[in-house]
């Protein structure tokens, strides 16, 4: 028997894919004519681009969404890298913040690209990658750091950007961020009112300017409520609920342990609550733990957390509107945004009448 030969379509349905020439053929009007009235183009009657989408319709025409892009040389696209510290890097800050950016981002007509790169080389590749592959309009960096080569190489090319922070080593730029030393200051201000003089600091590792921002605010404010800095209090992490346990462990350990701790973020200060629990500390009442950020996590918290409170959802919305503008040219030259904390207390913390004893 003669083998029959058949072909096989990976992708079914290019094969039967509606163009705007079959429309023309059905309603009988040139294919400019359609695809003017499918753009709903003035020049073209009310009835004929009814009796043009009603044929689109029924003939189940997707237009080509890439190819209208390329036209008007943009890709309605903004682009998010994400840095990741670790394989298992996991942090509801992002979740919101993302949240804010992508609905944001819907409302304007615009899709988001995310990528997740590990800070570095790596990272910026994927930075310079995208922007000659032309993949996007523009991005929203986070996690800034005090020398960013990310924002130098977009200043360098021109390519629009908005940052959630702020660097040292760059000239001008369009930003929102948050007052994280003030934020600090908030904190420790706080705590030194109910009593406490051992003041713990658990830090971020410094090259991100908020961290370094963050720290700055524990020293000020130490110094402020006229305490010593010991740097035996001061403790640096990874920012994960898992450090922020292992570094408070540590500080219990010490021969004159911390009677407040006061943490760069509220995961580390999550972990800190868990690791005190675990000495048998009352929370609140035998020591107190203060975060940063208030993330939906602090509210609920056992007991809840003490923090500082930043707009995240809205700070997403805020710099990709900025952006948006940026790239239509509404608003080519964007006012930076510093933003001024609030603390939020909750009973992690605990009273005046709770402080311990220093």
């Amino acid at each position: 028997m003669k083998p029959v030969s058949k072909t096989f379509w990976l992708f079914p349905w290019r094969q039967m894919s509606v163009t705007l020439k079959d429309i023309a053929r059905k309603v009988g009007k040139s294919v400019t004519t359609v695809s003017r009235a499918l753009h709903d183009y003035d020049d073209v009657s009310p009835e004929t681009k009814a009796l043009v989408r009603q044929a689109a319709s029924e003939l189940g025409y997707i237009p080509n969404i890439l190819a209208q892009r390329l036209q008007k040389q943009r890709t309605d696209t903004l682009g998010f890298i994400l840095p990741t510290f670790g394989p298992r890097f996991s942090d509801p800050f992002f979740s919101e913040f993302l949240a804010g950016i992508g609905n944001k981002a819907t409302e304007l007509g615009y899709d988001i690209l995310v990528a997740t790169r590990p800070p570095g080389e790596e990272e910026l590749r994927a930075y310079r990658d995208i922007v000659q592959s032309y993949r996007v309009d523009g991005f929203i960096l986070v996690r800034t750091r005090r020398n960013d080569c990310r924002i130098q190489y977009l200043l360098e090319t021109g390519f629009p950007f908005v940052a959630f922070g702020r660097t040292e080593n760059t000239g001008p730029y369009p930003y929102v961020d948050e007052d994280g030393e003030y934020g600090m200051r908030l904190v420790v201000r706080h705590l030194a009112r109910l009593g406490h003089r051992r003041i713990a600091f658990l830090g971020a590792p410094e090259n991100l300017m908020f961290a370094h921002c963050r720290k700055q605010g524990y020293i000020h404010g130490m110094e402020e409520a006229g305490l010593p800095t010991d740097p035996s209090l001061i403790t640096t992490g990874d920012l994960t609920q898992r450090d922020g346990y292992e570094k408070t462990l540590q500080l219990l350990d010490t021969p004159s342990p911390p009677t407040a701790i006061a943490a760069s973020n509220d995961l580390m200060a999550l972990g800190a609550i868990s690791a005190a629990q675990s000495r048998g500390l009352h929370v609140g009442a035998d020591i107190a733990i203060t975060g940063f950020d208030n993330i939906p996590l602090a509210e609920t918290s056992h007991p809840p957390l003490t923090t500082v409170h930043q707009p995240i959802y809205q700070i997403g919305q805020m710099v990709c509107e900025m952006l948006v503008g940026i790239i239509t040219g509404a608003h080519p030259h964007p006012e930076s945004v510093l933003l001024k904390p609030s603390l939020i207390v909750r009973e992690s913390c605990g009273t005046q009448a709770t402080a311990p004893a220093n």
